[in-house]
């Protein structure tokens, strides 16, 4: 290239080993074409390569995620300005090119010609450190979750094996007592044999609430069944380890619960969030991680919509006032407000209030809950904006 463009864009294919990078000019034709290594040194190279070709850069990538990581801080640390295109958007741009094959070089130039034509992308930033925290805690979390829903699955199934009526006698999923129960005793012959009162003993050495009901519980269901079925030993050495691995799952949950809520409490917005019914520290927690700095959204219509509670026309020849959930949005987002909706309406206050008034408009409930979560929306945004707490009653407007 012997001299410099007014003004490229690079689009950059992320990968985790590997990175491909393609830049254009500004007629789209191609400038440079090339494999990064995901590493520091490849990346400023990259960098000095694509800053010494233009006076202007314009960076774009398609995952914002861990495998980027390095090579988002790098860009933004040498103050480049880079944009966001999702996946979906590259799949879907990459029909108007040339080829069926799919490859890392045709989708960096997706990708740069996506950001050359348009002016609605989002910005990347890189997060502060306790935002970046949050989001890994609250990303592990959700991981640990969903192990534990999988393991009580996989121990209802092993226990329908021996006893069905010991499987159903108990919610294992909140009730630590039967998991307890089952790191000793997981047969009926077994249960029936212990008898209540030396099973209500055990149990409490343990400390395990109610243990007499529990103990006359799991001997009830024990005197259901009186036959042993076939491999009912080797099973009932898999529920007594899954049973283990439960607990001691729940000993990390709650650790990592601790850990986020003292995160979360050194957050500036702390306060304010957890002043608003239904949003304690966990969702609190999510809502930073899934929000950041805030400076993405402008107004709570841009949050609203994040979340997927803004809904979209989705009109076609004579049917117009479609409106339906828009198909990409932060389901974390939406879910947390769901989550702190539905528990504000349980309680007596505007929420539940508000909640009534939909249902007796016709509602559905999950339709009311949603909808509270919509209004939910505009008062956080404006309790964030005005750093100032919840009330039940709107704060007098002064004038002069």
């Amino acid at each position: 290239m012997s001299t410099a463009a007014e003004r490229i864009w690079v689009g950059i294919d992320a990968g985790k080993s590997h990175h491909w990078a393609v830049a254009v000019g500004i007629d789209g034709e191609k400038l440079f074409s090339r494999k990064v290594d995901n590493d520091e040194t490849a990346i400023l190279e990259l960098i000095v390569l694509a800053c010494g070709s233009a006076e202007s850069v314009t960076w774009a990538v398609d995952i914002s995620g861990r495998s980027s990581a390095l090579l988002l801080a790098l860009l933004v640390a040498h103050a480049q300005q880079v944009f966001y295109i999702p996946g979906r958007t590259v799949h879907r741009m990459s029909a108007a090119y040339r080829g069926e094959g799919k490859t890392d070089a045709k989708d960096a130039l997706v990708i740069a010609d996506t950001v050359r034509m348009r002016r609605d992308l989002a910005p990347v930033r890189t997060e502060d450190d306790l935002v970046t925290t949050l989001q890994l805690l609250t990303a592990h979390r959700a991981d640990l979750i969903a192990d534990r829903v999988r393991l009580i699955n996989r121990l209802r199934d092993r226990l329908m094996g021996i006893s069905p009526a010991l499987e159903r006698a108990f919610d294992y999923s909140a009730a630590r007592g039967g998991l307890v129960l089952l790191t000793e005793y997981q047969t009926p012959a077994a249960i029936r044999r212990i008898g209540v009162k030396r099973l209500t003993t055990w149990l409490e050495r343990r400390k395990i609430r109610n243990a007499a009901t529990v103990a006359a519980t799991a001997v009830g269901a024990a005197q259901a069944q009186h036959t042993a079925l076939p491999g009912e030993k080797r099973t009932a050495k898999l529920v007594c380890d899954i049973a283990h691995q439960i607990l001691a799952l729940d000993e990390r949950i709650k650790d990592n619960d601790r850990e986020i809520r003292e995160t979360f409490r050194l957050d500036d917005r702390a306060e304010i969030l957890e002043s608003l019914p239904g949003m304690g520290p966990i969702l609190g927690a999510e809502f930073i991680a899934a929000v950041g700095d805030m400076s993405s959204y402008t107004n709570p219509d841009r949050l609203a919509a994040a979340a997927g509670l803004a809904p979209v026309p989705r009109d076609s020849g004579r049917r117009t006032g479609n409106l339906h959930r828009p198909k990409r949005y932060n389901r974390r987002l939406r879910w947390l407000f769901y989550m702190s909706a539905q528990t504000a309406m349980m309680r007596p206050g505007p929420s539940r209030d508000y909640y009534l008034k939909k249902r007796a408009e016709g509602l559905l409930h999950t339709q009311a809950v949603l909808s509270l979560a919509r209004r939910r929306i505009n008062v956080l945004w404006a309790m964030l904006r005005d750093n100032r707490l919840f009330t039940s009653t709107p704060p007098v407007t002064q004038t002069a």
